[in-house]
């Protein structure tokens, strides 16, 4: 009994880690693709109404770390204008979201051009969120461990809470995916990605801003 169960238990971490390896990346790109091909309509409509409504450049550019810290240049729908002061310093952001930025935030369509980013193999479908480079420097051990895999388009702090958590709560979550990837639980996230976007759960008027910088923390 005891053997089966050990039998069962390595069964178990060698197909884990088959899909984290090899599995996980190739689903990426197959889906990806996908997605890029059958919402191609979606994203020429959404490029031209950003254009009209917010100017140009459409496509938000920014450098992000990945997979060991790795920077990569991410790509995301514009939200904010070009709106500068007399003295010609760019408004606050919150000034510059309009409502129509606002909508693409909380209906997350503004994230859809990272399936490029996916695409490319700079980040994966479902992992922690890539945040800013100038945060890098603030993580603690632990915290870093979420650059052990590539980010993610969604990943399980967006499905408990999204912007509504605390930083602590956020890198928490993150960490967990990190030690228990397997394929039921991205899934799991992706499904649920669906459902938050459609009811619109854990997006507050604070989500469709800009969120507060992250100063570091003393999570262990």
């Amino acid at each position: 009994m005891q053997a089966d169960i050990k039998q069962n238990t390595n069964d178990s971490d060698k197909n884990t880690g088959l899909y984290r390896r090899y599995i996980k990346k190739l689903l990426d790109f197959i889906l990806s693709l996908s997605a890029l091909i059958v919402l191609s309509p979606v994203l020429l409509i959404l490029a031209i109404l950003i254009r009209v409504k917010l100017g140009s450049p459409v496509i938000f550019k920014q450098q992000r770390p990945g997979l060991n810290e790795k920077i990569f240049t991410l790509y995301k729908f514009r939200t904010m204008t070009d709106e500068r002061d007399k003295y010609g310093k760019l408004l606050p952001d919150n000034e510059r979201l309009t409502d129509f930025g606002k909508f693409l935030r909380s209906a997350s369509l503004d994230e859809l051009p990272e399936l490029f980013n996916i695409l490319f193999g700079d980040m994966s479908i479902v992992g922690p969120r890539p945040l800013l480079v100038q945060y890098l420097p603030l993580y603690n051990v632990q915290q870093r461990k979420r650059h052990m895999v590539r980010p993610g388009l969604t990943g399980l702090a967006q499905v408990n809470g999204r912007n509504s958590i605390d930083w602590n709560e956020k890198f928490c979550y993150d960490i967990k995916y990190v030690e228990n990837i397997n394929f039921v639980t991205d899934l799991k996230i992706i499904f649920m990605t669906f459902r938050i976007i459609i009811i619109k759960e854990g997006i507050n008027q604070s989500s469709e801003e800009t969120m507060e910088d992250f100063k570091g923390n003393n999570m262990s």
